[in-house]
């Protein structure tokens, strides 16, 4: 049997990655991020499946689609984290293994990142590691789903 793909989805603002506050977020874009998370989850005969919206409801509508055609998901909500019961309750819904990755340390923040509305429903979380962040939740994910 075939191992379905690894979803990772990455919310507002992350297209912006390599432009927007680099003291804060570094200089790796998007794309960079999407090269060395196929490369990893290749090491792992895993395909992938990535995917950036600014929109919450496509959000919403990926993590339902990852329901029936993903083998686990890795989300960098970015703002929405802090915000949104909509991709809560969509999260809550899953029932494959997922991640939750953050390029900041959002603890180390201000106060309003301190909370996550996503943390309750996944596995792990992994933040403040920048692009490194998302290797290691592919190997998390991968060692997930392989279980």
């Amino acid at each position: 049997m075939v191992a379905r793909p690894v979803h990772i989805l990455n919310g507002p603002n992350l297209n912006l990655l390599g432009s927007r506050e680099p003291e804060i977020y570094g200089t790796s874009t998007l794309a960079d991020i999407e090269r060395m998370c196929a490369a990893r989850l290749g090491e792992y005969d895993l395909e992938m499946k990535f995917d950036q919206s600014n929109d919450e409801g496509a959000l919403v509508d990926m993590v339902q689609a990852a329901r029936s055609t993903a083998g686990g998901l890795i989300l960098n909500a970015g703002a929405y984290t802090h915000t949104s019961i909509a991709l809560h309750d969509a999260l809550q819904a899953l029932e494959i293994p997922a991640i939750e990755v953050h390029l900041s340390n959002i603890f180390a923040r201000e106060p309003f990142r301190h909370h996550s509305y996503i943390s309750p429903t996944v596995q792990g979380v992994i933040c403040g590691l920048g692009p490194k962040g998302y290797l290691l939740a592919v190997d998390a994910i991968a060692t997930l789903i392989k279980e």
